[in-house]
């Protein structure tokens, strides 16, 4: 299936992003026509930013190539759970669907913890289809932090 493979490109950036020092977490957004027109990964200590997460980092971009604050029409794969901060920006773009691969029982606003979602603040809820290659995403999270220790 097609959302697989934009997966393994999210999955790719988290990787680098690993590389990097940061918490591999990836995301990147597809447009209408089902092309990458954003991806990045975390980079909160590269760029000093405790914003810069993937999910940010991509929304900026393809916001930017649009020329709007809004990308109906467009989805975002992340590797992990958005945070509460991203599921709230996710919303504000207006993103159709939202593809995530690990759930995040401790940092989740999507399933997990405020389930931004379903608050009735929420200005637009996107679809949600989660678990997409977690299994891959929760390995590189728990290698990342063991690493550390």
């Amino acid at each position: 299936m097609v959302f697989r493979s934009f997966m393994t490109s999210a999955l790719d950036e988290a990787r680098a992003a690993g590389l990097r020092g940061e918490v591999p977490v990836g995301a990147l957004i597809v447009d209408p026509s089902g092309r990458i027109v954003a991806c990045d990964g975390n980079r909160t200590r590269e760029l000093a930013d405790p914003t810069a997460h993937a999910e940010i980092l991509a929304l900026r971009e393809a916001c930017r190539k649009a020329g709007s604050d809004r990308l109906p029409d467009h989805d975002l794969y992340v590797t992990l759970e958005p945070c509460p901060m991203c599921a709230a920006a996710i919303g504000f773009a207006r993103i159709r669907r939202l593809y995530y691969g690990a759930a995040d029982p401790k940092s989740g606003g999507v399933a997990q913890g405020p389930r931004i979602y379903s608050q009735s603040q929420s200005h637009h809820v996107p679809e949600v289809y989660d678990g997409i290659g977690a299994d891959e995403a929760s390995r590189l999270l728990k290698d990342f932090f063991a690493d550390l220790r």
